[in-house]
């Protein structure tokens, strides 16, 4: 039994690089498919949403209720990964993202898709703080760590750019539902395969899990998206002040917990270091900034342009799909340089992209847009590989989890926030322009605001050289 609170020795699960090989791929499967999941439904919104009798607020939730989950449980996945067993935690993860596309696929009413929704947000906190967390036991010297996690990064960017792809084709050929049963049997085939192919590892500093700490996160992580969510008709009113206000009292209480509290799941400590500073801070600057206006834009696609979900899919496509090509090629191109400058350039890149779809997006031409989906794409593959490498780079080698996990948390608190807020500003658009600008323009402002936060951050890590080719 003490072995099981223990960190297992590597020579003991380990057979050279053909396992770290086998780590790699599960991982990075299990995290494109979490990622492909995430975007999914983007495309195929409004078939979803009529087939579910949804309403503009319950469409808001559909989008983001993996973001919900994924922002309320990252930091308490990654620290029952380091402390109870991160191959244990991946594959329970992956089992319950099967079970989420599962309740998706067969819902009936949008509160049980949105139910679902939440749920692979859940799982896909497991898969991507364990997976990173295997992949720093794994790959423990500099060269191969940063080659593993850029590879690791860049499936973010596929993942996002398939998900869509396959809804939108999947849902032109039979059914808005056909992905989430595909995505049910894609997970159900995977847990075997990584029950095989990994290898166990666990922190030598057990902690009990901090419930307390992760109740009021979740409050108050859910209390302010209700907050944004209702300021679509109007911030000055009850509905948005409560809960915000709510919010921070909930936010407030968990900082408390994590300071009093033996062995918190977050330390706050970890914030003394600019590092871990400037990995929090990137992640939830790209999330508010790029990934959250991003994912409203195959929405404003279908209503301004009327395009079909497989058209708006490939549209979209080129953005994320940039951002992957990107993202893989950081090592060799990011090799030795400032990861805060790297954040700061990846940031000012999505805001040019953003601006050169102003005008663009409700023109009914969008084959002029694509310049823009380009540049934007190539500043979110820089975003992405920089976060990947930031993540495991500001924490001690035992808490690699933590620190996926705070930094992915931030991200997707930030991502979940910039989708209501871009959502908020459009909706609220046509009484001074089109709505389609409206909600491109506050991306790219959020993203200005962005690298301007980020360039003020001190520390310096520089990235790995890349291996010769």
């Amino acid at each position: 039994m003490a072995l099981r609170r223990t960190d297992v020795p590597r020579s003991a699960h380990r057979a050279g690089p053909q396992t770290d090989a086998a780590t790699l791929l599960v991982v990075c499967v299990a995290t494109l498919l979490a990622l492909m999941n995430y975007t999914a439904p983007m495309t195929v919104l409004p078939q979803t949403a009529t087939g579910l009798t949804a309403g503009a607020g319950a469409q808001v939730w559909m989008l983001n209720g993996i973001a919900l989950g994924l922002a309320a449980t990252l930091l308490v996945a990654g620290s029952v990964a380091d402390d109870f067993g991160r191959r244990r935690v991946f594959l329970v993860g992956t089992a319950l993202l099967g079970l989420g596309s599962l309740g998706c696929a067969f819902a009936q009413e949008p509160l049980l898709f949105v139910a679902a929704r939440v749920l692979q947000g859940v799982a896909s906190a497991a898969i991507i703080a364990a997976g990173l967390g295997l992949l720093g036991h794994a790959f423990r010297s500099g060269p191969d760590r940063a080659r593993a996690t850029t590879r690791w990064g860049a499936t973010l960017g596929a993942g996002i750019a398939l998900g869509p792809v396959l809804s939108g084709a999947l849902t032109d050929l039979a059914d808005w539902r056909a992905y989430h049963v595909f995505a049910a049997v894609a997970a159900a085939v995977l847990v075997p395969f990584g029950a095989r192919a990994l290898a166990e590892s666990r922190s030598t500093r057990p902690r009990p899990v901090d419930w307390a700490g992760t109740g009021t996160l979740a409050t108050g992580v859910t209390l302010l998206l209700v907050a944004v969510t209702n300021a679509r008709s109007g911030w000055p009113r009850t509905p948005v002040l409560l809960p915000l206000l709510l919010s921070v009292l909930a936010l407030g209480a968990f900082v408390l917990v994590e300071r009093r509290t033996r062995q918190p799941m977050l330390e706050l400590r970890l914030f003394r270091s600019p590092v871990f500073r400037l990995s929090t801070l990137g992640g939830f600057l790209t999330g508010l900034a790029v990934i959250g206006p991003m994912g409203f834009l195959p929405t404003l696609l279908q209503r301004t342009m009327g395009l079909g979900p497989l058209l708006t899919a490939v549209v979209f496509a080129v953005w994320s799909g940039t951002a992957f090509v990107v993202a893989l090629q950081m090592r060799r191109f990011g090799a030795g340089r400032s990861s805060r400058g790297l954040l700061v350039v990846g940031l000012l890149l999505a805001a040019v992209g953003d601006a050169a779809l102003l005008g663009l997006v409700g023109s009914g031409t969008w084959i002029r847009a694509l310049p823009g989906l380009v540049v934007a794409g190539i500043g979110s593959g820089v975003l992405n590989a920089t976060l990947a490498r930031l993540a495991v780079e500001s924490v001690p080698p035992d808490h690699v989890a933590m620190g996926s996990g705070a930094s992915n948390t931030a991200r997707y608190v930030g991502t979940a926030l910039g989708l209501a807020l871009v959502v908020s500003v459009a909706s609220g658009g046509v009484r001074f322009g089109n709505p389609a600008d409206v909600a491109v323009g506050a991306g790219a402002l959020l993203a200005v605001l962005g690298a301007v936060l980020a360039a003020g951050q001190r520390g310096r890590v520089a990235v790995p050289a890349a291996e010769p080719v």
